[in-house]
């Protein structure tokens, strides 16, 4: 099988991302471009090659909808608790994300990863201001060798670079305490979040080793 990718997709997201950087779709165009990449296939390579994860990727599993109302019912130190509290304060729906017709591996890990982008925010303690996504994008990159993570930690490295060249330092080394989190942390794919919304959040990054400077308890 050929392994491609769509030029004219990436290219339009990352124009569009440029000129607005909180346009999600702009971040959806540029995966969908790197779908078939040869990238993306070594990402899924990588992730299967943990067992745990590897069996979540044959079940396929996807968790329904979450109703909001109902985890605000739940303990205020539970992971489903941060989670509603965290997209109503971001005035988010649940089903924010593109959708992905699962036919494949890869259309699985894609969609997962989109499903639980703001859990993964939560549990790790990354903001969702510029910085925090970044954050974000090199753990992901340690734990799974996402394209879209290369692809936005390179834009964020160049728009600091001609923005606020003084910042590049931290920025980077901000960037690198994230990678070695990522590196040092259970896999995060290989988790059913959403079977245990009513564990506390505090129990779950101590499971998965999640321990950084900048953590809210």
């Amino acid at each position: 099988m050929l392994f491609t990718t769509n030029l004219i997709s990436v290219t339009k997201g990352i124009i569009s991302l440029l000129q607005n950087p909180g346009n999600t779709m702009s971040v959806y165009d540029i995966e969908d471009g790197l779908k078939e990449s040869w990238l993306q296939r070594l990402s899924l390579q990588y992730v299967k090659s943990d067992r745990a994860t590897a069996q979540i990727i044959a079940q396929r599993y996807l968790a329904a909808s979450p109703c909001l109302e109902t985890l605000l019912k739940l303990p205020e130190d539970s992971l489903g608790y941060h989670y509603a509290t965290h997209l109503i304060s971001l005035n988010f729906d649940p089903n924010f994300y593109r959708s992905i017709q699962v036919n494949s591996d890869t259309d699985y890990l894609l969609l997962r990863l989109r499903q639980t982008h703001d859990i993964w925010h939560i549990v790790t303690g990354f903001g969702v201001d510029g910085m925090g996504e970044l954050q974000l994008k090199a753990f992901e990159l340690s734990q799974t060798r996402r394209p879209l993570a290369i692809v936005i930690l390179l834009g964020g490295l160049l728009g600091a670079l001609f923005s606020s060249p003084l910042s590049l330092h931290s920025l980077w080394e901000e960037i690198v305490i994230a990678y070695n989190l990522g590196k040092n942390t259970r896999p995060f794919l290989a988790q059913k979040w959403e079977l245990a919304w009513e564990k506390s959040l505090l129990v779950w990054r101590q499971e998965l080793a999640i321990v950084h400077s900048n953590l809210e308890n």
